[in-house]
């Protein structure tokens, strides 16, 4: 191995490390960021504590205006209610009973000013006032806030949806066919019972979202209220929301048949300027979302989970971006948006308009460590936007919700699954260029294109009629290598040379020593490969080329869907780290990077990595001295094992097999150049006439010039000594 074919492995490692530095390092940045937002929270949290330390109590006129809206809005029971708070009014006399933390306290014996806790006393009268202000604002709908919560289900073969009636919204949302591997504390789950529990992508208490209409007097909140399920046919279910004046605003569902992750979301209505003036233009969206752990690692998921949104193509020409995954964030933006997502590792919820969101605020806050909550979810995301609405139109907004796998061939097939959902022909052209693929990071855009031409069309074919993933890598790991081979063979040829001229080198070398020499002994030397044909760089450029190969498929095979739960020899999940030991506790430094386990799929790529640099160590190490050189030689094996420790098992598992390849093709092609024929060859060149490339004429020249600019140096110096 010459001097520049190490160079070149230097840079590309080099290269490979820096890149992976640098965004653990944003991601180190994030983290602090966050540390100090949780510590600023902390802080307000103390001085709130404070704040409260002062006994709250009802005034007259709140007590007055409470008894009112009972009066005006309880109904015949004389008794308001939101969720497990009620206040009803007997003989003039406030009774009943609001939550506070899961504790109980009585109506009566607040207003007497009787519970002990100064807090619980403050936060049960703000409860109090909340459910007063409720039925206050709402009016003509407050009879609304009271119901019976309703279930109705609809199911395919691929996901199921829970719509509830409080709220009219989709409460819970399964999908069919992918088991959940998240085995922490809360689920309790044991290696055969995970297979019988899927994916949950909305459940119940952890989600919600809802549509507020505004009046010149109150704003209309849906999640508030308790709507009536009204089921169409087998496939589609309506909630609506019967209003004075015979008015109605409805949200109707439709899924469809067959194996499809898309729910088509329509808001229809009725006589609504009954209720909202003619003169108001827009309504809000609301969706907040804890989101839930899945998969059995919680580092790598959480860090690849958080919201992404598309912009409209009238506003940001429909690029698709995200907050950072890994601190807490909040963006506020005026342009339009196509979609949103609460994006996950390898499952996210996308809501889809038709037309477009007005404007959003966005926020993403990790589950902060030490809490209960911590184990159970990644994320409290939040999302508030506003729509265009109008309250004379039957069918204000309708979206396409989908729930679903971060798979590429279903994100790319959008527009087949939406079909299925409307026979709207004029709502093709929304859903063109909506980029949903761009849900799966498969790299910077080379990368991305070629793991979207090149590495995705082959799996998926391979998979066809392969159904072991680990033999697909395989046989994708020699594929590669085939393509790659013209390249490879150009560089181990190269150096192969470079290795039988190395003597010849070190000949010229002495017998031209000194920076006197340097014009002459570079002469020679390039003389020397021209005869022999060989290209100093003909090592390090090939490598070079092949580095975005490298990195595309760092980037597919942890994004990689079709891997998960996916077993291969000792590896049970090839999407997953394969660690065979794992600890509990908390490193310094080491954690973030290196994990709580060692994979043994990353030991053996780094035991085979060093006993490849090794081996081409071995042999230039009487062809050239330089320790330092080699010492990172060795030392980038060692850094790949701390950064990949943490990563998928399939992608160890590549890494491993393109070096076990590597090392025969090296000792192949070393077999097939012979020195004799090399010699043969330089005695051929040397007999025919001498044509020196434009290349080579510019070399020398450059040389030449430099060497007149040393002597020319030298002369001044020995006129300064004189």
């Amino acid at each position: 191995m010459d001097k520049n074919t190490i160079i070149g492995w230097v840079l590309i490692g080099l290269i490979f490390i820096g890149w992976m530095t640098m965004t653990n390092k944003q991601a180190q940045k994030e983290q602090q960021a966050q540390q100090k937002a949780q510590k600023e929270q902390v802080e307000a949290e103390k001085a709130h504590a404070a704040a409260v330390a002062v006994r709250d109590s009802m005034s007259a006129d709140e007590l007055a205006l409470l008894k009112q809206n009972i009066e005006q809005f309880g109904g015949d029971s004389a008794k308001i209610a939101a969720g497990s708070n009620s206040v009803s009014l007997a003989q003039g006399q406030l009774e009943g009973t609001l939550n506070v933390d899961g504790q109980a306290v009585d109506v009566a014996q607040l207003l007497a000013g009787k519970v002990a806790s100064t807090q619980v006393n403050n936060d049960a009268l703000k409860a109090l006032r909340d459910l007063s202000d409720t039925y206050g604002k709402n009016g003509p709908l407050a009879s609304k806030l009271k119901g019976t919560n309703q279930i109705v289900k609809l199911k395919n073969d691929s996901l199921e949806i829970e719509i509830s009636s409080k709220g009219g919204m989709i409460t819970r949302a399964t999908l069919l066919g992918w088991p959940s591997a998240n085995l922490d504390e809360h689920h309790k789950l044991n290696t055969e019972q995970k297979h019988l529990k899927p994916v949950e992508l909305f459940s119940p208490g952890e989600n919600s979202y809802s549509f507020v209409l505004n009046t010149n007097e109150r704003r209309y909140d849906t999640k508030d209220f308790y709507f009536t399920p009204r089921q169409l046919n087998d496939t589609t279910v309506e909630m609506d929301l019967n209003m004075p004046g015979n008015a109605m605003f409805g949200i109707r569902y439709t899924l469809a048949k067959g194996g499809n992750y898309m729910v088509r979301m329509e808001l229809v209505q009725r006589n609504m300027e009954a209720i909202v003036p003619t003169n108001v233009s827009d309504m809000d969206f609301n969706w907040h979302q804890k989101m839930g752990r899945h998969e059995e690692g919680k580092m790598f998921e959480e860090r690849n989970s958080t919201i992404y949104y598309q912009y409209a193509e009238s506003d940001g020409g429909g690029d698709v971006k995200y907050l950072p995954e890994t601190s807490a964030k909040e963006e506020d933006m005026q342009d339009r948006l196509k979609w949103i997502s609460t994006k996950g590792q390898f499952f996210s919820a996308v809501l889809i308009a038709d037309n477009s969101f007005v404007g959003a605020r966005l926020k993403s806050v990790p589950t902060e460590q030490g809490t209960p909550e911590y184990q159970r979810f990644l994320k409290n995301l939040s999302i508030s936007s506003s729509l265009d609405y109008k309250s004379t139109v039957s069918r204000p907004a309708s979206f396409f919700f989908y729930f679903g796998p971060n798979r590429y061939r279903i994100l790319s097939h959008y527009k087949d699954m939406m079909a299925k959902y409307s026979n709207a022909s004029k709502n093709e052209a929304a859903y063109n260029n909506l980029e949903l693929t761009r849900l799966i990071p498969l790299g910077w855009t080379l990368f991305r294109w070629i793991n979207t031409y090149i590495v995705i069309p082959v799996f998926n074919w391979l998979g066809t009629f392969i159904h072991s993933y680990g033999i697909i890598i395989l046989i994708l790991t020699i594929l590669i290598k085939l393509v790659l081979s013209p390249l490879t063979y150009k560089s181990y040829k190269s150096q192969a040379v470079m290795r039988i001229l190395a003597p010849d080198i070190q000949a010229i070398n002495e017998k031209y020593p000194g920076q006197d020499n340097a014009m002459k002994r570079q002469q020679k030397t390039m003389a020397l490969y021209n005869q022999a044909g060989a290209n100093p760089m003909g090592g390090c450029l090939p490598m070079l080329l092949q580095f975005p190969i490298l990195v595309a498929v760092f980037a597919f095979f942890p994004s990689c869907i079709e891997l998960r739960g996916q077993s291969f020899l000792w590896a049970h999940d090839l999407s997953a780290p394969d660690a065979i030991v794992s600890w509990s506790g908390q490193i310094p430094f080491i954690t973030n990077y290196f994990g709580n386990h060692i994979s043994l799929f990353c030991l053996l790529m780094t035991a085979t990595n060093i006993i490849y640099t090794y081996l081409t160590m071995q042999s230039q190490a009487q062809s050239s001295s330089m320790p330092g050189m080699k010492w990172m030689m060795y030392l980038m094996p060692v850094f790949f094992l701390v950064f990949f420790n943490n990563y998928a098992a399939g992608l160890s598992y590549y890494y491993f097999v393109s070096l076990l390849i590597t090392i025969i093709q090296t000792y192949a092609i070393r077999a097939m150049i012979k020195e004799d024929k090399v010699r043969a060859q330089m005695a051929a060149n040397a007999k025919k006439p001498k044509k020196k490339s434009g290349f080579m004429a510019r070399l020398e020249e450059a040389q030449r010039q430099q060497q007149a600019a040393l002597r020319e140096q030298q002369k001044k110096n020995g006129k300064k000594r004189r």
